[in-house]
């Protein structure tokens, strides 16, 4: 493992005004978003939607750090013949791959999952490295319900994380941390802020035994949220001033940076948290976006999956990205958003 150049990628990721496009959606995923617009599922629309994004030139160089792709993505060429994975080195970002399997029901726990994928992850990696992936995404499910979670669906994550991640180093790629902590459900703020401590603390225990070196991953957490359910929902300012108080408790100094997930929360309301946080300051990670559906929805709608509506959605993807990115250094405003749109 070289720290050295694991750390110089983990700091590029979150870089100022710069984050994350995850476009690692599943087939069965990205299907079911094409079917909302009208657009049948192949491997040619998924790269053709894929390639207006990677092609929008301005946003991909000055907002996209890295883009974290499925495999399917990862081995595909544009129309011209080049490599997607080529294209996004040539804006100046960085390759990334999905590596886990997704989350399966945990045996004797109802309602809680554990992620799988770690079989044969070692091979995988390599092959990834040398297709150009620089940094790899592994995604843990903690939900709250009634009774849930359990200390052994938190502590199984946790480990699998921490091998995850083990492994991505040994293979030189840096690895994104990811332990979500859902916003489905009717709990307040305050017990998504109780079970995100929870998990992080043991998350960043596991990775200390299993001697991954935190200055080479990148952390991505939910936000804390109250659950769509929940009749007393927060404020932007509420929402960071939890979010950054449950971080400092949990995430040592040595993380490079910390690069959200939008968890279902709109477009809008995730550049808003980001902003808030950032504005607030005093923290000493960088703090940036690593969004799927809060970076993708408008631009998907824009181009619906005709070629002559590729410009609007190429303006829609800018437009989403470079928000984000002022709201990484605290410099979104609601006026700017719709000023800008």
């Amino acid at each position: 493992m070289q720290l050295d150049e694991l750390n110089k990628i983990a700091e590029a990721m979150v870089a100022p005004g710069r984050g994350i496009l995850a476009a690692d959606e599943s087939s069965s995923t990205i299907a079911k978003r094409f079917d909302a617009i009208g657009v049948p599922s192949t491997a040619d629309t998924r790269r053709d939607y894929r390639e207006f994004m990677f092609r929008t030139t301005d946003a991909m160089t000055n907002n996209i750090s890295g883009v974290i792709l499925f495999d399917e993505t990862i081995r595909q060429q544009a129309k011209d013949g080049t490599p997607l994975v080529k294209l996004i080195e040539q804006a100046g970002s960085i390759p990334g791959i999905k590596v886990d399997a997704g989350a399966k029901p945990l045996p004797f726990s109802p309602g809680e999952t554990v992620t799988e994928g770690l079989d044969g992850l070692r091979e995988r990696l390599n092959e990834y490295h040398k297709l150009g992936a620089r940094f790899a995404k592994w995604r843990a499910v903690i939900d709250i319900g009634t009774g849930i979670p359990s200390y052994n669906c938190i502590s199984a994550n946790a480990q699998a994380l921490a091998r995850y991640a083990a492994l991505c180093q040994e293979a030189g790629i840096v690895p994104i941390v990811e332990p979500e902590v859902l916003m489905d459900g009717g709990h307040d703020i305050g017990r998504c802020a109780e079970v995100t401590e929870w998990t992080l603390k043991e998350v960043f225990q596991q990775l200390f035994y299993a001697r991954v070196a935190l200055e080479g991953i990148v952390l991505k957490p939910n936000m804390i949220v109250p659950g769509k359910k929940s009749p007393k929902q927060a404020s932007a300012e509420e929402v960071a001033q939890a979010t950054i108080a449950v971080l400092k408790r949990c995430v040592p100094a040595a993380v490079p940076g910390i690069a959200y997930l939008s968890g279902g929360q709109s477009d809008v309301e995730a550049t808003a948290h980001l902003d808030a946080m950032n504005r607030i300051g005093g923290f000493p990670w960088k703090m940036t976006f690593s969004y799927g559906r809060a970076l993708q929805a408008a631009p998907q709608k824009a181009w619906s999956g005709k070629p002559e509506n590729v410009p609007a959605g190429q303006k829609a993807f800018a437009h989403r990205a470079l928000m984000n990115g002022l709201a990484s250094k605290g410099e979104w405003t609601r006026a700017l958003e719709s000023q800008a749109a």
